[in-house]
């Protein structure tokens, strides 16, 4: 055997399956590895398990799932040794684009034993408490704060296991019925600013293919963000139909900057690579070099 390998796979992704996974392992088998399969059952498993694997130093950690699985699995390898290495079967695999990994399996698991780990910079939020408790996590592709981060919070499970894209755009148009965001207070790299919603990437891409912080780049140590100042329900579809057809910046209320640190005051949904983790007040930095991709 060459080396071990550890394949964390979430059965509810969207394109899962026990016999995929199964596939999988017997692929990485036949090319000389030992493959350790690990089944998540609940939010927050991925984390726990990847936590123990580097703890074995495999030859790489597979994260088999869409983003959310992906960004729990990177939370439980940060600053360690062991690289990660993608089997994209989720709902969009924003990070699998980002990164070129192709979304059919063998192709996939290819690149994963024969590509070479490169580091890479991650976001890291840290949602601002009254206790001593304060709550961080990593991410790699963005953070949504505003509608963006109450959308997802209010995806229906069920529906986005059958249907996909569906399930956020449903989720979208609910509460673009009823859009009434707070004023958000931006304090970044020592200026100010005011909005109602923003992202903040670390990658290019944002639910697919679109570009909100096209300038974003994993291996850049530094954080984009586009802060949406407009207020009303035609703004935010301004927004949309903006974004989607590629010509956001042609708005003149939007602040866009590049930064090392964003502080975020006010009270807002927010949501990191697709998962929902709560309200701000929140402070966004960057970290350097935290994490090894293979791609």
């Amino acid at each position: 055997m060459k080396s071990s390998i550890v394949l964390i796979s979430n059965p509810a992704a969207r394109s899962a399956s026990i016999n995929k996974f199964d596939s999988a392992s017997a692929f990485l088998q036949e090319k000389g590895f030992h493959v350790k399969l690990l089944l998540t059952e609940k939010s927050g498993d991925a984390t726990h398990l990847a936590e123990e694997a580097v703890k074995e130093k495999p030859y790489a950690i597979v994260a088999a799932g869409g983003d959310g699985t992906i960004n729990e699995v990177m939370n439980g390898m940060v600053k360690s040794d062991v690289p990660l290495a993608l089997l994209p079967l989720g709902t969009t695999n924003v990070l699998a684009k980002e990164l070129g990994i192709p979304e059919e399996m063998t192709a996939a698991l290819t690149a994963a034993i024969s590509k070479s780990p490169r580091a890479v910079s991650l976001g890291r939020i840290e949602l601002n408490s009254d206790t001593d408790s304060a709550y961080s996590r990593y991410f790699c592709l963005m953070a949504g704060i505003g509608f963006d981060g109450k959308t997802v919070s209010e995806v229906n499970p069920a529906i986005k296991r059958k249907s996909g894209k569906a399930a956020y755009i449903l989720s979208g148009l609910k509460n673009l019925l009823h859009y009434a965001p707070n004023q958000l207070f931006y304090h970044i790299d020592g200026k100010e600013f005011t909005g109602f919603a923003s992202v903040t990437g670390k990658s290019s891409r944002y639910g697919g293919n679109f570009k909100i912080t096209p300038d974003a780049d994993l291996a850049d140590p530094v954080l984009y963000t586009c802060i949406f100042q407009g207020r009303k329900r035609s703004d935010l579809i301004r927004y949309v139909y903006r974004t989607v057809t590629g010509s956001l910046f042609k708005e003149k209320d939007i602040i866009y900057l590049k930064s090392n640190s964003v502080e975020v005051h006010g009270s807002a949904h927010i949501q990191i690579d697709g998962d929902y983790i709560g309200v701000t007040p929140a402070t966004i930095t960057v970290e350097k070099d935290a994490l090894k991709i293979i791609y």
